[in-house]
């Protein structure tokens, strides 16, 4: 089976293919907004990554986004950089959507309804940021 998350593609093959020069990939991953894998001191980019650059390019084309707005609308994304994301779904779909946020892994979908809350506290940047900190309180 293909694992979507396996670095597989070089930088210049993915500068390439998303029309970018490969000096503004290393921009964004100098803001944390991209983890390629490293294989050596050579990048290697997986399918799911191209995914998230493809996204990344969209927020900064289409919605005027800067790299500070890119990065902070990606921080609510809780499944930004977890593997194996299912992606998102239509909103015509019986599984409960956020029809307010696109998803980044498919095209034309919403991202799913957090089914619990320790989801969502997991992926806030204050809850990471506190010290003492033992879960979520809500």
């Amino acid at each position: 089976m293909f694992d979507e998350d396996q670095g597989l593609y070089t930088i210049g093959t993915v500068a390439e293919l998303l029309q970018e020069h490969p000096e503004t990939l290393r921009v964004w991953e100098r803001n944390d907004l991209i983890r390629p894998d490293r294989k050596g001191y050579q990048r290697r980019y997986s399918s799911n990554d191209v995914r998230r650059l493809k996204f990344i390019k969209y927020l900064m084309n289409e919605k005027g986004l800067n790299i500070a707005g890119v990065k902070h609308l990606t921080s609510m994304y809780f499944c930004w950089y977890k593997q194996n994301c299912k992606g998102g779904a239509t909103q015509n779909s019986p599984v409960p959507v956020n029809e307010s946020k696109a998803c980044w892994k498919i095209e034309g979908t919403y991202c799913l309804v957090a089914s619990d809350k320790a989801e969502m506290c997991n992926s806030c940047a204050m809850l990471r940021s506190c010290s003492g900190c033992s879960g979520c309180n809500t």
